[in-house]
């Protein structure tokens, strides 16, 4: 296992709680466009890797997809089963996107929200390869926050550029669309869609609390906090402020 593996497995130990409850699930369209421009069918087999506490998982399921959610943190594992336990369509296993616990050719669509950069490009690509059907299709997602001149998304990521030492390593943005491109054997195709998170006070404190690159104890997590919390003074309508995303999808056949 690689380092930067390895890191992704166990970077969110302590944080699968808050994780689960604040962090931004997808938006449905995601489902729908790559039913219209991919040709997914519905009640596809879906295998979405890294699958977290199921954000992403949840999507298909409700679209009426059968998924298989692999992921190897099993605090992560347990927190999707809990999520999606009354869905019929769901099963979680353990497992990494460098070692699928799954069949030959026994999935139309590999999906990853928000964990491709945790992955061995290479070791990846090989068992997509085997689990995939012929013409079958991998999306990538993220979410990733606006970026914005002024106003409180402004704020908010400057605040963590300088209270969060490992923001920049580990921050907003996880991927650079050439190395998509080396991975797909192609440009995938590449589309947009608006998204959006209320929170309260709260729900922004869990949403940082969330984020491996706060420190997660002492006088360093205080500070953060602290002065998130007079963004939220500063910036709250209606006892909530908002954080604007682009999730960002990106699909093809794997060549």
């Amino acid at each position: 296992m690689r380092d930067a593996r390895l890191e992704g497995v166990r970077r969110f130990d302590d944080r699968v709680d808050h994780y689960a409850r604040y962090r931004p699930g997808y938006p449905h369209e995601i489902v729908t466009h790559l039913r219209g421009a991919a040709g997914l069918r519905a009640g596809a087999r879906v295998a979405d890797v890294g699958c977290g506490t199921g954000k992403l998982a949840e999507v298909f399921v409700a679209a009426g997809d059968v998924v298989v959610g692999v992921e190897p943190n099993r605090a992560m594992g347990h927190a999707a089963r809990r999520a999606l336990a009354e869905r019929t369509h769901f099963q979680m296993v353990a497992g990494s996107a460098e070692a699928l616990p799954l069949r030959d050719a026994s999935v139309e669509i590999v999906t990853a929200g928000q964990a491709f950069h945790w992955f061995d490009p290479e070791r990846a690509h090989g068992e997509f390869v085997r689990v995939l059907q012929p013409h079958g299709l991998v999306a990538l997602v993220w979410n990733n926050r606006k970026d914005v001149a002024r106003g409180f998304l402004a704020e908010y990521e400057a605040m963590l550029q300088r209270l969060c030492p490992d923001y920049a390593r580990v921050g907003n943005k996880h991927y650079e669309e050439a190395e998509l491109a080396a991975f797909f054997g192609k440009a995938p195709w590449h589309v947009r869609f608006d998204h959006a998170q209320q929170l309260d006070r709260d729900g922004l404190q869990g949403r940082l609390l969330s984020s491996s690159y706060v420190p997660a104890d002492g006088p360093a997590r205080d500070a953060v906090l602290h002065e998130a919390d007079a963004l939220f003074q500063r910036y709250a309508r209606d006892g909530c402020v908002e954080i604007a995303y682009d999730t960002e999808l990106f699909y093809a056949a794997l060549q």
